[in-house]
């Protein structure tokens, strides 16, 4: 409710109020109660804690609560341990004074009463939660012989909620599995330990309990025998696994065997791949978070070693508890209006549909002729006064339920329009716009144009909440639009007047460039845009924003940065924006260093030691570093046989290493050579090593790719890969190939080749053949290959799948079925039924789609095939058609099938930007998804408050679709928010963007200072090194900075307010920066501790002068002072020509937090006041006042013949004031 804060109690039992935008219109409205909290339906509480069990409503009149309790109504009056806040049906229960939480175990449900009907809650189940101890066993000890598997069970104590269990030890050999035992695949002889304990945590109670420790002996052997994969968990060939929709499936293979097995996953028809699917414990455990209909399917795991391998398939079937298609909404109608109220829900199986009204069934509620249930749907006609009520849909199935209220209120009100008079809005032509025309009461307003017209068709379109849609906005669409809201109980209306401009662009943008060190870079940025419309141009690195500073200078078209360094490097971007649009480019800046490093020398003295039949030691001296390190040396051999003259990469190793042992290969000349190489990169490769030669062998190598298949339907090619050069071992390399039909009992046919291909002919379409190969040469034969499976060639498949169909369409998936071929038929090896669609147009209008044609694969040997076709874009017609593939062909395609998908919720918007153009408001602007998903209804964001790690309170703003930007007034200026923005569709929010607000940039300005004056406005001057520089600022940050950084800076308070800056004398091209300091300062006059170090100050002086008055009167002598030797007393003196001598090691001090120059390097101020002037002196006391006048001093030799000149200034008048 929004109401005015004075009448806040008053009326908060009689007034609704409508909020839109920021328009605020109080309604007397009288409405049926809605829930608006309520605990969950399965809902545990903790033994230790009363149980509070939530159930609030709104309504007006106020809704009275009732609740019943497993049925039956819960007399709450009776039970002194049972009551219910105020104005709330909200229920505590205490058990201060005795009982037991266990009793109030059961069902609740709570019923909100007014005048106009009854809500209800959900069914919450109460339980207890509890936290059992583990029973007391003793455990004999387990002995085990070493690579033996091992389960050790854990049985935790049921409780409520379950216990997360866990062992202390676990790796690739040792883990725990799902239902909490510990697997060993192998016991190795350092399992051995007396401390294998499960623990229980619970959460509630927030205890681990831990069961009594295993004792695990293991009995060792010399070797420990290798034994080939076995399946500890899950047992058998198969199983089977059921899980809800949207819960997280859980799937394990645990395998046992010596040496450790390895776990792989495969979902048949289908990939395991995506977001959603994660493997953990080594692969053991398959996870799949969210699960979807396309889920169900067999999974298989395979758990192998080099001594074999063993599956295991897991039929996951997947069902869905009921789930909204579409929910109920209420709905406020006025007399003799007609409306609706649809439910709609889904899952598996198909849910069924109840409705109720004030919480009875609908069938025994008195006939009421103006209602209508059909099915999932009650049509309302010619409602009348009285018929307000709340209805409640129940869908439900096996696996829960789904309850929604939605009350009808009938309303004797007339229209009102609740928008601000004469909007006026602009839009750039031929994008698309939306006249907002917020109104209460019904029926719906309409647009007309300015001859009355009404507007509805071709490219306008009208929304359910009175909005009009412009579908691409021309110049001749300007002009006023009026908004008309007509019932049989008023009329109301309002005008709102469109303007079309022409778009912002950039025409001319910046463009990458590469320039060295010291060089300009210069960037374009020239904008086209509507007269009418003023633009701002600003840019950004590296997506900050850039500050411009003295060297980077900006004008309409163009950013120049001269005298580039390192820290220029980055992406530079020019962003240009009007009210209503922008446009941005960008290009990326590298600065070319100069390097002092270099590449090192090559390495020297290549020797040869220790000669091997496969092996050699290579020994050498490096070279110089050239001031970078070695990081690694690069040995690269040639050899003289087979590719003489190419140098071909044999190892890499460490840079501190000069001698190394080579690994070789047989019947092979070497000769090798050594690169060194650094950060800077790869020196010059090294003089050649002596040639080494080693001796030849038979090939130890098998052929690799060993296959066989038909390149005709008549033949099979039988392929490996050849051995490479250096695994022949010597020369005269051929190989012997063996083959056979499978399980024919023939005899092996075989043949000698040079080559790497053999073609067996004559043989039958797609028939199995056992293959086999193997190297010799001149020394011998190699190792023989495993017998491979072949086939003959394919044929392509004679039938075609028929009676293609689709059920069950949403927004993204569809459900196909179709009758499946013959299998005889395919002449080949089954692939797969492969599914040709494309997405034929969009639904909504005027929306561009490619119909590119996509692909999806259905492995299947039913008698009844069906898929899943998932990934499809929603609230769009898409066209399949089927065929049936073996490896090489396909078949004829099915019969051709057209369906739409539903809507769905939209994409993220396509940008969404933030900006802080001053202390007290935030700017976001956003633009329309590239992808709606169906018809935008409008935008939703949430935002909160950020403080460091911890978030605020959620507030929330919807929008109208036509709307892409909003200001958000701070209330406090250090305030940082996090947004999160979506667009919605009927069906729901889209994806979220998320953005952080940034910090405001509270960057002054650069400028000149001439000659001393008060600085009051950013002016532009020229130095010249005979000017003296004196600045009063209020409010300011003052540094000074040359082209080459060395000019320095000096800041002293003079009073409150106000501060006094003297800069050197600068160099004769300069820059001064002056920006403002944080605003809000507070008056440092008021403070407390400069009051009373301003009083102690006073006192000091007056208890000098005391001492001064007193060595006076006794006549005392005042020593003069070398003033180049000697430092001053804390208090100075005039010397005989009345010039006040300053000299204190404060000016050789650095400004505190001086400016940083460009590059990152902070410069320190070294200067004093002697740097003022022409040799002069002058000091300033610690507190920042300024006690002494600016001078010209000479040496006396020069005071003689020249009178000492004082320099004018602001500073003069202040220190003669006082």
């Amino acid at each position: 409710y929004c109401m005015c804060t004075a009448y806040l109690k008053k009326l908060e039992t009689e007034i609704n109020t409508f909020v839109f935008g920021l328009i605020c219109v109080c309604v007397c409205l009288k409405q049926p109660p809605t829930i608006i909290k309520q605990s969950v339906k399965d809902y545990i509480v903790d033994p230790r804690d009363n149980i509070i069990i939530e159930c609030e409503a709104k309504g007006n009149p106020v809704p009275t609560f009732s609740w019943r309790r497993n049925g039956k109504f819960f007399n709450i009056g009776k039970d002194p341990r049972v009551t219910m806040r105020k104005r709330s049906g909200t229920l505590e229960i205490g058990f201060r004074s005795g009982g037991r939480p266990e009793d109030y175990e059961g069902e609740y449900q709570c019923f909100a009463t007014n005048d106009f009907g009854v809500a209800l809650s959900n069914k919450i189940l109460l339980r207890v939660s509890k936290a059992p101890l583990w029973p007391k066993e003793v455990l004999e000890p387990v002995v085990v012989t070493e690579g033996s598997p091992l389960v050790l069970p854990c049985n935790p104590p049921p409780g409520l909620p379950p216990p997360i269990t866990f062992w202390m030890n676990s790796g690739e050999q040792v883990s725990m599995g799902l239902n909490g035992d510990l697997y060993f695949s192998n016991v190795l002889a350092q399992d051995a330990h007396t401390d294998y304990s499960c623990n229980a945590r619970f959460l509630f109670t927030h205890t681990i309990q831990q069961k009594n420790p295993f004792t695990l002996k293991v009995q060792t052997s010399r070797k420990i025998p290798e034994s080939t994969p076995t399946l500890l968990s899950p047992s058998g060939s198969e199983s089977s696994k059921m899980v809800l929709r949207d819960d997280q499936l859980l799937l394990e293979c645990i395998a046992a065997g010596v040496p450790t097995p390895t776990i792989k996953w495969f979902k048949k028809g289908g990939e395991l791949a995506g977001r959603k699917v994660k493997f953990e414990n080594y692969n053991k455990t398959l996870k799949i978070i969210s699960v979807s209909e396309e889920d169900s399917g067999e999974y298989m795991c395979m758990a192998n070693n080099h001594l074999g391998s063993i599956r295991h398939s897991i039929f996951v079937q997947v069902k869905a508890a009921p789930y909204w298609l579409d929910k109920p909404i209420d709905l406020v109608l006025a007399p003799d209006e007609n409306g609706r109220l649809v439910c709609r829900a889904n899952g598996n199986p198909k849910p069924n549909i109840q409705w109720l009204i004030n919480g009875q069934p609908i069938d025994s509620a008195p006939l009421n002729p103006s209602r209508q249930v059909q099915g999932d749907t009650i049509i309302f006609r010619s409602v009348q006064m009285g018929s307000s009520a709340v209805y409640q849909c129940n869908a439900s199935n096996q696996h829960g339920y789904l309850l929604a209220n939605a009350f009808v209120s009938v309303l004797d009100m007339p229209p009102r329009m609740l928008g601000p008079k004469n909007q006026l809005i602009k839009v750039i032509e031929n994008n698309r716009t939306f006249l907002d025309c917020p109104f209460f009461g019904s029926p719906l307003p309409e647009f007309k144009n300015g001859q009355g017209s009404g507007l509805d068709g071709g490219q306008y379109r009208v929304y359910i909440n009175g909005t009009l849609e412009i579908k691409r906005a021309r110049a001749e669409d300007e002009g006023t639009y009026t908004c008309v809201a007509n019932s049989i109980l008023g009329k109301a209306e309002n005008q709102v007047r469109l303007e079309v401009k022409e778009p912002t662009r950039i025409v001319r943008g910046p463009e990458r460039q590469s320039v060295n060190r010291g060089t300009t870079a210069r960037f374009d940025c020239k904008v086209k845009s509507d007269p009418s419309l003023p633009f701002t141009v600003a840019w950004t690195k590296d997506d900050k924003p850039l500050s411009l500073g003295w060297r980077l200078k900006k004008d309409e078209e163009s950013l120049t940065i001269p005298n580039v360094n390192e820290g220029d490097e980055g992406t530079y971007a020019c962003t240009v924006k009007s009210e209503i649009d922008q446009d941005s480019a960008s290009a990326r800046l590298i600065v070319i260093p100069c390097l002092s490093a270099d590449r090192p020398d090559p390495p020297m003295d290549l020797d040869l030691s220790d000669p091997a039949a496969r092996s050699v030691r290579l020994t050498w001296i490096p070279g110089n570093d050239h001031r970078s390190p070695i990081t690694e040396f690069l040995v690269q051999f040639e050899e003289d046989q087979w590719e003489s003259g190419r140098w071909q990469d044999l190892a890499t190793y460490p840079g501190d290493l000069n001698s190394v042992i080579l690994q070789l290969a047989p019947f092979v000349n070497y000769q090798f050579r050594v690169i060194a190489v650094n950060s800077v990169g790869r020196s010059t490769p090294s003089r050649p090593s002596p040639r080494y030669k080693t001796s030849g062998a038979a090939p130890d190598v098998i052929p690799r790719g060993l296959q066989g298949r038909g390149s005709k339907k008549d033949n099979m090619e039988i392929t490996w890969e050849p051995l490479l050069n250096l695994e022949r071992n010597g020369r005269n390399l051929h190989y012997n190939v063996c083959w056979r039909r499978k399980d024919s009992g023939e005899d092996w046919s075989n043949v000698t080749t040079l080559q790497s291909k053999h073609v067996v002919h004559n043989t039958e379409t797609y028939v199995p053949y056992e293959i086999k190969v193997q190297a010799r040469n001149e020394f011998g034969a190699g190792p023989e290959s495993n017998v491979v499976i072949g086939y003959s060639g394919e044929d392509k498949p004679t039938d075609a799948p028929t009676d293609l169909r689709v059920s069950k369409v949403d927004s993204t998936k569809a459900n196909i079925h179709w009758k499946p071929v013959d299998l005889n038929s395919v002449q080949g090896e089954f692939k797969e039924y492969r599914l040709y669609y494309w997405r034929e147009s969009s639904l909504v209008p005027s929306l561009l789609v490619s119909k590119e044609k996509k692909t999806k694969g259905f492995y299947s040997t039913m008698a009844e095939p069906s898929g899943i076709l998932s990934d499809l874009v929603p609230y769009s017609k898409y066209k399949m058609f089927m065929v049936v593939a073996n490896s090489r062909f396909e078949g004829p395609p099915s019969n051709t099938v057209e369906f739409t998908t539903k809507e769905g919720v939209p994409d993220a918007p396509r940008f969404f930007r933030i900006n802080r153009r001053n202390l007290d408001t935030i700017y976001l602007e956003w633009d329309k998804p590239l992808e709606p998903n169906g018809i935008l209804i409008g935008y939703q964001l949430k935002y909160q408050t950020v403080n460091g790690t911890r978030l605020g309170r959620t507030q929330l703003e919807t929008f109208l679709p036509n709307m892409t930007d909003f200001t958000l007034r701070l209330p406090d200026r250090s305030t940082r928010y996090k947004f999160y923005l979506s667009a919605l569709t009927q069906v729901g929010a889209g994806e979220v963007y998320a953005e952080e607000s940034p910090h405001f940039a509270n960057e002054g300005e650069c400028f000149y200072i001439p000659t001393p004056h008060t600085v009051h406005h950013p002016a532009t001057y020229n130095f010249s090194q005979q000017m003296r520089y004196f600045f009063l600022c209020e409010y300011m940050s003052v540094w000074c900075v040359s082209c080459d950084s060395s000019w320095s800076t000096k800041m002293l308070t003079v009073f409150p307010l106000f501060s006094l800056y003297f800069c050197p004398p600068p160099p004769p091209v300069c820059v001064l920066y002056v920006s403002p300091a944080y605003i809000d300062q507070v008056d440092i006059a008021t403070q407390g501790w400069f009051i009373g170090l301003m009083c102690a100050i006073a006192l000091i002086i007056l208890i000098l002068l005391i001492v001064c008055f007193i060595k006076r009167s006794r006549g005392g002598k005042y020593p003069v002072r070398d003033k180049k030797d000697l430092p001053l007393d804390p208090v100075d003196h005039k010397d005989q020509d009345g010039s006040f001598d300053y000299h204190s090691d404060e000016d050789n001090k650095p400004l505190q937090g001086s400016q940083t120059s460009l590059d990152g390097n902070v410069k320190e101020s070294d200067d004093s006041l002697v740097d003022y002037g022409e040799g002069g002196d002058g000091q300033f006391n610690e507190d920042g006042s300024f006690i002494g006048q600016y001078t010209v001093k000479k040496d006396k030799d020069e005071t003689e013949g020249n009178e000492s000149s004082e320099a004018t200034s602001p500073v003069n008048a202040i220190y003669s004031l006082a």
